[in-house]
């Protein structure tokens, strides 16, 4: 492609996205390049401590476990407090937790905070999707949610690569460097992030959207639920993957060198890609997505080489790549912007559930029946989820115009659409 072109592609994939929204980027690839600890814990907890494997497990679960927890209570926080003021909040939580986990060394404790921090880290992802949906025009959120999405691979990507050495050198390093970057994280949303949450008009008021509005709000419900099926599948390249690899015969290594395709595709196509998607009908998409990502997995079961499996890593990424932001734009439409917090909420604890159940049921399923039929259960839960997307999203609400008051720079209010359109 010409240099010209490029640049043009450049442009036009930064172009119309305000300048709050590229802070919120940049926060999130800060904090991403920082994630030492999660590459690097199972083998922190078994070589460098001397835990058993199940002891690693157990940790991961309890991480886990505090995500769901916080998953609710943090949007809540984010509609009654702000977004603003909930993200300090949990960054700040994580960087103390991370900091005090890498001083641990009894089980109990080690396990105990742990758990903190999964509900710290976790705790900011409502206000940060809110806040995204606030902030950014809706024509644009496709693009924007996307390029939020590619911050985190790109950061994750590096911290991959990084965290190997650190762990040589110093695992409690890994543990302060990531604290560090997360508390900076915290300063640059307080330095220049000003607060999005939409001001309720005259007749309303914030109470008036509550845990139980969106549990009553049976399309959102039933959006969530799908995007929780979804979410399995794709923990099915984390947990279900390696474990039938390992018992094909295959090494860590060539575990690691498929899964990597995962990452480096992401961070090569996520946004070209969405280019492509931007403005085509989300219904469609997320019944391919749903598809291509149950059918990915499907073709596992006739893998018998790392470059079979890595083709079918590249299958279900594609299905990752096209459904993560399209998938986010649609829970935005199905939510009132008065309840974003709480509403994204739900879908932060849908996910975080996933990351909890996944594990159990995959290890169950390869224990008692073999692998191949867990990638024949994928491929059919696959075709079930995108039949329900179909059901689901024949008529979709129009997006409303949006009327979210954010300061300027001077400390005055102004229109939302005014200062974004």
């Amino acid at each position: 492609m010409p240099l010209a072109a490029l640049r043009r592609v450049a442009r036009e994939t930064v172009s119309g996205l305000p300048r709050e929204f590229w802070w919120l980027w940049t926060s999130t690839l800060v904090n991403r390049l920082g994630a030492f600890v999660a590459t690097f814990m199972a083998l922190y907890l078994t070589l460098d401590r001397g835990y058993s494997a199940s002891y690693a497990g157990l940790v991961a679960s309890l991480h886990g476990l505090g995500g769901v927890v916080s998953a609710l209570g943090s949007g809540v926080m984010a509609d009654r407090l702000g977004r603003r003021p909930t993200l300090l909040i949990a960054q700040s939580a994580t960087a103390g937790s991370i900091a005090l986990l890498g001083f641990m060394r009894g089980p109990v404790a080690i396990a105990a905070v742990a758990f903190l921090v999964g509900m710290a880290s976790n705790a900011s992802r409502p206000a940060m999707q809110a806040m995204i949906a606030d902030i950014v025009r809706p024509q644009d959120r496709v693009r924007a949610f996307s390029l939020h999405f590619w911050a985190v691979n790109l950061g994750f990507a590096f911290a991959s690569m990084a965290a190997g050495f650190i762990a040589e050198s110093s695992y409690l390093a890994g543990f302060l460097i990531e604290a560090g970057m997360t508390l900076a994280c915290a300063v640059v949303v307080l330095l220049k992030v000003p607060e999005s949450r939409p001001m309720p008009k005259a007749e309303q008021t914030e109470d008036g959207v509550s845990l139980g509005t969106v549990l009553r709000d049976g399309r959102y419900m039933a959006a969530v639920g799908l995007s929780f099926v979804v979410a399995v599948l794709f923990q099915q390249g984390n947990v279900g993957l390696p474990v039938a690899m390992g018992r094909a015969g295959f090494t860590p290594a060539d575990y690691g060198l498929v899964i990597a395709v995962n990452g480096v595709l992401i961070v090569v196509l996520q946004i070209p890609v969405t280019r492509f998607i931007e403005h085509r009908d989300p219904r469609a998409l997320m019944i391919v997505c749903s598809l291509l990502a149950g059918y990915g997995f499907g073709l596992t079961a006739f893998a018998g080489s790392v470059g079979v499996f890595a083709l079918t890593v590249c299958v279900w990424t594609l299905a990752e790549i096209g459904s993560t932001p399209t998938q986010s734009v649609l829970l935005v439409r199905l939510s009132p912007a008065q309840g974003r917090g709480r509403y994204q909420g739900m879908n932060t604890l849908a996910w975080s559930a996933a990351a909890l159940i996944a594990p159990l049921m995959s290890g169950t399923v390869i224990d008692h029946f073999g692998p191949e039929w867990l990638w024949g259960l994928c491929a059919v839960v696959g075709t079930l989820t995108g039949i329900g997307y179909g059901v689901l999203l024949r008529r979709l609400p129009e997006e409303p115009t949006p009327a979210a008051a954010v300061p300027d720079e001077a400390g005055q209010g102004q229109g939302h659409t005014k200062q974004y359109g």
